[in-house]
């Protein structure tokens, strides 16, 4: 059986082959509001919610996709509504296998996650995974794709996803979505470019109503890159704060107005770390 370990925070480090340019890399704790899941992943992940429409006398239902990718690995997360009548496992595996049937899954074997049956697929490369998972009202398909099984990036996701909720984990929603940047762009630190990114605006968050009873304090520090293009994206939670204040500073990143750094004349994308203080007084 598979089981959330205990965290004493939501950031994660994995070092070693998972590390590129820097020594480690943080993961994090996501989640969903209304939903009861723990996603870990090295960036912020883009949620789109969309509603499918089936004949009867299936009900329509609504789907959460939650998606990121980093250093090559895609990471995926389908959460499905099950409405009576509810879809049995089985059947959602194989509706979903059959609307990608060019992909030829293999079958590895039952898996139990808190509770709950799932069962286990690989890729006929051998470079990903695929796991569907069914509790009373909702179907899961998880799937993480673009290195071998034993990658420490494949096992971390698979280890620590949960179908429980971490209260430590960052909500996603709509307005907090990360950004791809171009294949294979190089990303700069601050001694390797001519000019450093200048900042021309940075919104300051505000409290959530949350965070301001329970009278919750302290920094929030991201890692994200100041693109080429004059957008913030790859944003990574170093430290984070509960209440939404995380998810409030995210936001904030997002609309920063800049002037990208340059390289030979040309603006480039550079790495750069922000921080947000919350004081109550």
């Amino acid at each position: 059986m598979k089981k959330l370990l205990s965290l004493l925070a939501c950031t994660l480090i994995l070092s070693g082959p998972v590390a590129n340019a820097q020594s480690s890399t943080p993961w994090s704790l996501y989640t969903i509001k209304g939903e009861r899941l723990t996603v870990p992943l090295p960036r912020v992940p883009a949620m789109q919610t969309s509603k499918e429409v089936r004949a009867r006398p299936l009900k329509d239902r609504t789907r959460r996709l939650l998606k990121t990718s980093a250093r090559g690995v895609v990471y995926t997360i389908h959460i499905v509504e099950n409405p009576k009548p509810r879809l049995s496992l089985e059947a959602f595996i194989q509706e979903q296998v059959t609307a990608n049937s060019a992909e030829k899954l293999t079958a590895k074997g039952d898996l139990t996650l808190d509770g709950n049956a799932g069962k286990a697929f690989v890729y006929p490369d051998g470079n990903g995974m695929a796991q569907f998972f069914a509790t009373e009202d909702r179907l899961y398909e998880v799937r993480a794709y673009g290195a071998p099984l034993d990658d420490p990036r494949m096992t971390t996701f698979f280890q620590y996803f949960s179908l429980k909720k971490n209260k430590r984990s960052y909500e996603v929603s709509e307005n907090v979505q990360a950004e791809s940047l171009n294949p294979g762009e190089t990303i700069y630190v601050g001694k390797d470019v001519d000019t450093k990114a200048r900042l021309i605006r940075k919104p300051e968050p505000v409290y959530t109503e949350k965070a301001r009873g329970e009278q919750i304090t302290g920094t929030v520090v991201l890692k994200c890159v100041f693109a080429a293009d004059g957008t913030v994206t790859n944003i990574r939670v170093v430290v984070g704060l509960p209440g939404g204040l995380t998810e409030r500073s995210i936001e904030a990143a997002r609309k920063i107005k800049f002037v990208p750094a340059t390289k030979d004349g040309k603006p480039v994308s550079m790495w750069m770390q922000l921080e947000y203080n919350f004081n109550l007084y």
